[in-house]
């Protein structure tokens, strides 16, 4: 009869971390820790996270079909697919002017997250300073920080209606700056950068020979007589821009990743060099969808814009008529109102809604300096959902306001 294997010898030695300080010291996004406690919970109306509540439109659905159906299930270019890079290069043509050569100057991503994270990692040198306006998505500082630079954030405030301000950005400037990460139209304020700050910014940059990232993944969504500008478009601004897009929110494709970066061809090629050793080359059956949703989505995109300005409308007005003072949204999808009425922080705020009154939103310090005293509540769901969670809001801040 063979012996019980042996108990392991507890070690009388301190625990040892095997990850790299690089990653213990990133810090929880603060969107995934709400909904990590939502999915616990019944009957919650979430506005947190952004992701459109529309199905991708059927042309689009058809063509990943098709494209599974023929076969297309291997590896692509590292580049992505050349009618893919070709379809950008014409749809941003059309819609913007400007100019990339698909056969150089497009990379396919993983995603505007995987097109971030390229960007970061194949500028920034360790101490490298990326300047960042806030309040911004949740991963900008994550990706410079992770990429061994120093997020330096520039804040922008309600009273300024959060715009872009050049001065700011002028003053962050050092001698170790390297990179400027524009997010426009904004997450999470819905502000959107007119030209002339943007052109200002540009300045800044020819001045100190920085390279400019411009994150325009909500480029189509845009309200009113206001009008997106794409930043390679500006004076001086080509040669020294990476301009980051994707489909997940224009097209309502966040499930099938897929992004891209343009921009000059000796960065584009360097970028391509990382994307090898990291992901190969985007998902093809997406890649194929992405054909279609440039060709034949255009419809689709206008479509769910409108239903999208109906519930921006009616969640700012709600907002304001309690109290919750909101800035209206030029761009994107969501709403950033300020809880200082009830007394609480934002995180305060957004954990007892959730378990008083079971509605979801994400506190405004998840987003960097200037999101403090706020909260992101997205209208990418539906209007009837919309509607129940203002009622329940609107009773929450009566009971709480002081």
């Amino acid at each position: 009869m063979s012996a019980a294997p042996s108990k392991p010898q507890t070690s009388t030695h301190s625990p040892r971390s095997y990850l790299s300080n690089r990653v213990t010291s990133l810090k929880p996004s603060g969107i995934r820790k709400f909904f990590d406690i939502v999915s616990t919970m019944d009957n919650v109306i979430s506005l947190g996270i952004g992701e459109p509540d529309f199905t991708t439109p059927d042309p689009i659905l058809e063509a990943g079909v098709r494209s599974l159906r023929k076969g297309e299930t291997h590896y692509t270019s590292n580049h992505g697919l050349i009618e893919l890079r070709r379809a950008i290069a014409s749809h941003l043509k059309k819609l913007y002017g400007v100019e990339y050569d698909p056969q150089r100057e497009i990379i396919v991503t993983v995603g505007g997250s995987e097109a971030l994270y390229l960007t970061a990692t194949g500028l920034l040198n360790p101490g490298d300073e990326m300047i960042i306006p806030t309040p911004c998505f949740v991963a900008y500082q994550a990706e410079a920080h992770m990429a061994g630079g120093v997020p330096v954030e520039v804040p922008s405030t309600m009273e300024n209606n959060f715009a872009l301000d050049p001065a700011a950005v002028r003053a962050a400037v050092t001698p170790r700056s390297r990179a400027i990460l524009l997010g426009y139209p904004n997450n999470p304020t819905g502000a959107v950068a007119p030209r002339e700050a943007l052109t200002e910014v540009i300045e800044i940059a020819e001045e100190h020979d920085l390279i400019v990232v411009s994150d325009e993944i909500y480029d189509r969504l845009v309200y009113g007589d206001h009008q997106h500008v794409c930043v390679p478009t500006l004076p001086g601004a080509y040669h020294r821009t990476l301009l980051l897009g994707g489909f997940s929110k224009d097209y309502a494709m966040t499930g099938w990743r897929i992004g891209f970066i343009a921009g000059p061809p000796d960065i584009i090629e360097g970028l391509v060099r990382l994307h090898q050793y990291t992901i190969m080359s985007a998902p093809t059956t997406a890649q194929s969808a992405a054909i279609t949703a440039l060709q034949e989505g255009e419809p689709f995109v206008k479509q769910m814009v409108g239903e999208y300005d109906r519930r921006r409308r009616l969640m700012v007005e709600k907002f304001n008529a309690m109290g919750l003072p909101t800035f209206e949204p030029k761009g994107a999808f969501y709403t950033f109102p300020k809880v200082s009425v009830t007394g609480m922080t934002d995180e305060e705020f957004s954990e007892k809604l959730l378990h008083e009154e079971r509605v979801a939103v994400v506190p405004g310090s998840a987003f960097g300096a200037g999101g403090e005293g706020f909260v992101r509540a997205c209208y990418a769901t539906a209007y009837d959902q919309i509607e129940e969670a203002l009622e329940r809001i609107a009773r929450f801040v009566e009971r709480h306001a002081r």
